[in-house]
């Protein structure tokens, strides 16, 4: 495994729809091992294929429950990720990204999502998510179609001390 360069928001692959993944081989899970790796390092919450320059539709979102550290963390690497359904109730809530360093901005984000799509061996899986994990789901999706969040956001600003701490994805 080994650490990649993330893109910054000015790099083209961020806003091209990236390509679907139709071979499930030994470079893929090279690809996926090392997102991981640099999303932990960064550190994030989430990361997708073309924020380490790569335009295919692979997401990583690793989430813990924010409560209770004595949880382990969930680690999930999407291929070909969709959203089947999501929640009319929406949520507007603070969100980073690791290709937009040095601001953050307020996006309203459905409640509830149910995501589609195959696991790092092409199995299907389908899964719903809530609150924090479907914002970083709809996040992660939305950079492999070619949108940053700063997109919807409502308003961006430079964070302060104290919002600087929050996890980016």
């Amino acid at each position: 495994m080994s650490i990649r360069k993330i893109y910054p928001y000015t790099e083209t692959v961020l806003r091209q729809k990236a390509q679907p993944v139709e071979v499930f081989d030994e470079e893929l899970q090279i690809l996926i091992d090392d997102m991981v790796e640099t999303m932990r390092v960064a550190p994030g919450v989430g990361l997708a294929a073309p924020q380490v320059g790569v335009s295919k539709r692979v997401i990583v979102v690793e989430f813990g429950n924010e409560d209770d550290d004595s949880i382990p963390k969930q680690l999930y690497a999407l291929v070909n990720p969709e959203i089947v359904s999501q929640s009319e109730e929406t949520i507007l809530g603070i969100e980073g990204c690791l290709s937009v360093p040095e601001f953050i901005g307020e996006v309203e984000r459905a409640q509830v999502v149910t995501v589609r799509g195959q696991d790092r061996h092409g199995k299907n899986v389908k899964i719903r998510a809530e609150g924090w994990l479907a914002r970083i789901f709809q996040h992660e999706i939305d950079h492999i179609n070619g949108v940053l969040y700063t997109d919807r956001a409502e308003q961006i600003w430079h964070p302060d001390q104290d919002e600087d701490e929050m996890e980016t994805t």
